[in-house]
């Protein structure tokens, strides 16, 4: 077995190094002048540059050369290639019935296929999600100041597509925790540093970040200097709003399923995952397909249920609002001192110019209730595509499907006085929007599309004087870090590159934001 493996790794070794060498471009995606192939010849997926066309495209060659230039092992590499060739042949198919990636991950000594990733963190709770490779019992120990605890075990099982989630209850707050796992009382190999970062209770003093950001496409997983410097600079909980790991699968599950795994095996996600808490929403692209919402043409409600069913199993979110077959993917949740607010702004859509068009009528009523109980700090609300309509003249955005439903959320806003941050996503770049608004409550929306760095509108919109900054084609995370140790808690954004360097950067406290003159019928 050791002569196998050591052939193995040195043919894959070698293999790897020539599809790195082929996969070299600029920042713009676009391949370097001395790679630049002879006029008219007819390019192989081998040889084009992993730009988000060949993303879009996720041929099996084209999803090996993405995560050979994630820097995964030759093994890791070998086997998703044989992974993946299993899942194009069964594109229907679930984890559980295809037994031939259960002896595939045998055969590479595999306990699980997808984890350690955590999720749903409060001051004094998180969970932990995995992926087994048949129904398995799986336990967490984590090591507290006063101890160990022990948690689990919950088990995997064909219902739940061999995922499992373990509620980690009664943590300390403000504390770093180590942390293991075993999948049938065996050991499974974690990433060096992975722990959990509990945020400050509220009404504790202390300072927490959230990292935030959208458009992966699969090619900006193998960004792992993006990925290790959310980490390094601390953040707790990562937000991904939309176009996270799969690519216009449409309707073939099997698919979503091979690009998930292809997540999983990306060094820098796992090492990510396993020390900051995921929260994950969908936009067009994990949905159906470019632009796609609602049941689009040709699919059927049994379609678009099978992708929520599939979204959960894949993501360790918090409750979702209404779990049925019938609903969204949309939840409301705490971090630390602040509300979070994730929405699902693909699956309940209906027309343009209908009544709630673009949130569907339960979780509009859903959403206006939830944010007359917010009492966060802050209150953070997401939305996968942009808030504002000054970017490629609202494309796809609330503005245009429901301007009358965004109209009487952003009123009723108002009229509690909500300090609300807007996070948002779709229109590849990073951007900060000021939204005017006569009543001089101040909406300030955040886009940190640009986790993929792939090209798309230019950098401001129209008008430019609402913007005070836009960048495309960089790779850029946005980050939000909550201080409560002052008697006015405050919000500082940041948007940092995979240096480190912040690129633009305002500190708001509530007052910032809240209307200086109270809403006739609001909150005073």
């Amino acid at each position: 077995m050791q002569t196998r493996r050591s052939f193995i790794n040195t043919t894959l070794a070698a293999s790897t190094t020539a599809l790195l060498a082929a996969t070299r471009t600029t920042a713009s995606g676009a391949p370097q002048a001395h790679d630049k192939p002879a006029k008219r010849k007819r390019l192989s997926d081998r040889e084009r540059p992993l730009d988000l066309n060949a993303a879009h495209r996720g041929t099996p060659v084209i999803d090996q050369r993405i995560l050979a230039a994630s820097g995964a092992s030759a093994e890791t590499l070998n086997f998703f290639t044989d992974a993946r060739k299993i899942f194009e042949a069964n594109r229907k198919s679930t984890f559980t019935e295809l037994p031939e990636l259960q002896r595939l991950c045998d055969k590479y000594g595999l306990t699980v296929s997808g984890g350690a990733m955590l999720g749903a963190l409060k001051h004094d709770s998180a969970q932990l999600w995995v992926r087994t490779i048949r129904p398995a019992e799986v336990a967490v120990t984590v090591h507290t100041p006063q101890g160990e605890r022990r948690f689990g075990p919950v088990f995997s099982s064909a219902e739940t597509d061999f995922s499992a989630v373990v509620p980690l209850n009664a943590l300390p707050s403000n504390s770093h925790l180590r942390y293991n796992l075993k999948v049938d009382g065996k050991s499974v190999p974690l990433p060096a540093d992975a722990s959990i970062n509990t945020p400050p209770a509220p009404g504790q003093p202390g300072k927490f970040r959230i990292a935030f950001g959208s458009c992966f496409h699969k090619t900006g997983l193998s960004n792992r200097a993006l990925l290790e410097r959310m980490r390094l600079r601390g953040a707790s909980a990562f937000i991904t709003i939309g176009d996270c790991a799969v690519d216009d699968r449409d309707a073939d599950i099997g698919l979503h399923r091979s690009d998930y795994l292809l997540r999983d095996m990306h060094p820098g996600w796992r090492k990510l995952a396993a020390s900051t808490a995921v929260y994950a929403a969908w936009d067009d692209h994990d949905y159906f397909n470019n632009d796609r919402a609602g049941i689009p043409e040709g699919f059927t409600a049994a379609d678009r249920n099978a992708l929520r069913k599939l979204w959960r199993q894949n993501w360790n979110n918090p409750p979702y609002a209404l779990t049925g077959d019938t609903q969204g993917t949309y939840f409301h949740t705490k971090i630390g001192s602040c509300d979070l607010i994730m929405l699902d702004t693909r699956s309940l859509r209906t027309a343009p110019g209908r009544e709630d068009a673009y949130l569907g009528e339960v979780q509009s009523r859903w959403l206006e209730q939830e944010l007359r109980g917010c009492t966060g700090s802050f209150v953070i609300i997401t939305s996968g595509t942009m808030w504002s309509d000054n970017i490629s003249n609202g494309k796809d955005s609330w503005g245009v499907w429901d301007r009358a439903g965004r109209e009487r959320i952003f009123r009723l806003i108002e009229e509690l006085r909500l300090p609300v941050l807007l996070l948002s996503g779709d229109r590849h770049g990073a951007r900060v929007v000021r939204i005017p608004r006569e009543s001089g409550h101040n909406f300030w929306e955040f886009e940190a599309a640009s986790l993929g760095a792939h090209p798309g509108p230019g950098a401001y919109g129209h008008p430019k004087e609402s913007q005070p900054f836009g960048v495309v084609r960089k790779s850029m995370f946005g980050e939000c870090v909550v201080d409560t140790t002052c008697d006015e808690p405050t919000a500082t954004i940041n948007m940092v590159d995979p240096d480190g360097k912040e690129h633009w950067s305002r500190t708001f406290t509530r007052a910032d934001i809240i209307s200086r003159v109270p809403i006739p019928g609001g909150q005073t």
